[in-house]
């Protein structure tokens, strides 16, 4: 039947690139979505404005020796997971259904879901099955609710997996860019003042990711003068998604090149010169907040002291480094932690594992209660077994999900202190939790042997019924978190080929709780961040229709195309989370951008303006310089 019907189409008018979305007299992509806050000169596809910071630009313009002010662009590029869209539904005659989705939240995906097919939210249960990669493009839903809808009409469960092509042109990727950076330098290398206009093309509705690159734009920096403006553009194409630090690589990029070529122009070491402007404690930052215990100087001052940066460099192979940022999150949380009969915990949280988080959740429980990590075991739930739980998403779950897990755990060891007092007759405030077992202190406890969690796990039946830690939080404190990149390559001057030879990444975890899985979280992204600087971007014809739907014509980096990716963990504890932990996930991809164009910029001596740097672009540069 489907091969019966022939699709007529008739190409309209429409605009796929936002420099040209955003001129007066543009094609107009939906009525009536002109943003209050956007001022004249703009045409209508501009949906939003927001604008921070702080001090006086034209005095601090007016102080600096070099100035030096430039536009890059980027374009849009896919997170790369491996597994598509899938989902299936069954929805019963009752109007009560159940979904199965592989998703970074299945909570939001209720919501969504209901309010959509405008169902009570208490008739859905939706499970999150094991992701195979998601990397913010799993945050929201598109076959979802359509599963759903035909599962009612067809009084049958309906299963829908979308093709590579399909996932392509009808998912989110992140959101291709346009950004003026100006900044003002001394010549010893002090920044006096610094703007950024952030132009994000959010596809064909509103995107929130400009408001993320231009607040996070210039978060590494100790600035007196300093303003950030973002603006959304409407464009004919899909609407724009996260991606991993959503909207910072873009302006980060920017900013770090342009820092850098003043390095360049006045003769400056590019480390020496982030350390002299660095944000620390204390730093207002431009998007509001004032820095709390923050770990960029020690992490500028690691990468400096670092066998990778102290190397000479060989003939033909040049250095970048570039400075990163994220703001990590925290949100709604819920766990539940269950001692059972046998001495062993069930820990119940509701966040789909997408970076290691139950093997950490696991390993703070087990500290917490004093027992072996194999003890513990982490499984997530459905949305009708717990609580809400915000979406995996933000670099939140190790810390706010790791926070309610503490005070779980804290939660059943005092109710088994209370078991154990009551046993054994004495006072609940006498007995304390250690190492596994209770026991009883102070000089009129009593002389009690150490009851252990097997123990009171067995009695329970008898002295109160089932033992459980149960903790709700919205999570605040999450700690922001910064990272160093430095790579060495070269550019073959015959093909534009770059060959990345060495890559070191150095970031702040506050506390790594599984050191191996922190690890595999930032070579991830500067993995990602390469393929982004070099290789990948959506291609669009005239017609404004995708070119490379697929992992064939979208090149992603594989083994071949990457180093051996070094990381140097330190660790600043955040003070929000008791353990000290910060979010990692975000912060890897944003440096790798503006470190790899810094460093092929300075091999072909001209400035890379436009990502990604394929070996034609490179070519072209190379050409033109002469």
């Amino acid at each position: 039947a489907l091969k019966a019907i022939k699709v007529d189409y008739e190409v309209l008018p429409h605009v796929i690139d936002v420099d040209e979305a955003i001129k007066p007299g543009a094609v107009e992509v939906q009525k009536g979505r002109r943003g209050k806050r956007v001022p004249d000169g703009y045409s209508d596809n501009c949906s939003s404005w927001f604008e921070c910071g702080h001090g006086d630009l034209e005095a601090g313009f007016a102080r600096a020796d070099l100035i030096i002010e430039k536009t890059f662009r980027t374009a849009s590029t896919h997170q790369g997971y491996i597994e598509p869209h899938a989902c299936l539904a069954s929805m019963g005659a009752d109007g009560r259904a159940d979904l199965w989705c592989c998703t970074q939240g299945h909570y939001g995906v209720r919501r969504m879901c209901a309010g959509v097919l405008q169902m009570e939210q208490s008739q859905l249960k939706v499970t999150a099955s094991e992701i195979g990669g998601g990397f913010g493009g799993k945050t929201t839903v598109f076959i979802e609710p359509v599963a759903l809808k035909l599962s009612e009409k067809s009084g049958r469960p309906v299963k829908i997996v979308m093709t590579r092509d399909e996932v392509f042109r009808a998912t989110g990727p992140t959101t291709s860019s346009s950004n003026d950076v100006r900044i003002g330098m001394t010549r010893d290398g002090k920044i006096t003042a610094a703007s950024i206009m952030c132009r994000y093309e959010g596809g064909a509705w509103d995107s929130y990711t400009v408001v993320m690159g231009a607040q996070s734009a210039f978060a590494s920096y100790d600035l007196e003068a300093v303003k950030a403006t973002g603006v959304n553009v409407l464009t004919n194409r899909p609407r724009q998604a996260a991606y991993r630090a959503p909207g910072t690589p873009q302006a980060t990029y920017a900013v770090e090149s342009v820092v850098d070529e003043l390095c360049l122009e006045l003769g400056l070491d590019p480390i020496e010169t982030r350390l002299k402007n660095a944000a620390r404690k204390g730093t207002k930052a431009a998007y509001g907040p004032t820095y709390d215990d923050i770990g960029l100087i020690p992490l500028l001052e690691a990468a400096q002291a670092h066998p990778h940066y102290t190397a000479p460099l060989e003939p033909g192979v040049s250095r970048g480094i570039s400075s990163g940022f994220w703001f990590n999150f925290g949100g709604e949380t819920c766990v539940s932690l269950a001692l059972n009969f046998d001495g062993t915990i069930t820990l119940v949280e509701g966040n789909p594992d997408i970076g290691g988080s139950r093997a950490a959740m696991t390993m703070m429980a087990a500290e917490e209660m004093g027992v072996p990590y194999d003890k513990v075991r982490t499984i997530v739930a459905d949305t009708a077994s717990l609580g809400y739980n915000e979406t995996t998403h933000g670099s939140r779950v190790t810390f706010a999900v790791g926070l309610a897990t503490i005070k779980a755990a804290r939660a059943a060891k005092a109710e088994m202190c209370r078991r154990a007092a009551a046993i054994w007759g004495i006072d609940p405030d006498a007995v304390e939790w250690d190492n596994g077992a209770a026991r009883a202190t102070g000089h009129n406890a009593g002389n009690f042997e150490p009851m252990p969690i097997e123990k009171i796990a067995a009695d329970s039946p008898n002295t109160g019924g089932p033992i459980v830690g149960h903790h709700e939080v919205t999570a605040e404190g999450a700690g922001v978190s910064f990272g160093i990149h430095i790579v060495d390559l070269k550019v073959d001057p015959e093909t534009g080929f770059t060959e990345i030879l060495r890559y070191t990444v150095f970031q702040d975890a506050g506390k790594a709780i599984h050191p191996a899985y922190v690890e595999g979280q930032l070579q991830g992204g500067a993995a990602q961040g390469i393929g982004w600087a070099l290789n990948e971007g959506y291609i669009y014809g005239s017609d404004g229709r995708l070119q490379n739907s697929g992992f064939l014509d979208y090149r992603i980096p594989v083994a071949s195309d990457l180093p051996k990716i070094d990381t140097v963990i330190l660790e600043i504890p955040n003070p929000g989370h008791p353990y000290g932990v910060r979010g990692v996930g975000e912060t890897g991809i944003v440096p790798p951008l503006a470190a790899i164009a810094n460093a092929v910029s300075r091999a072909i001596g001209v400035r890379m303006q436009e990502l990604p740097m394929s070996p034609p672009k490179i070519l072209k540069a190379i050409r033109a310089k002469g």
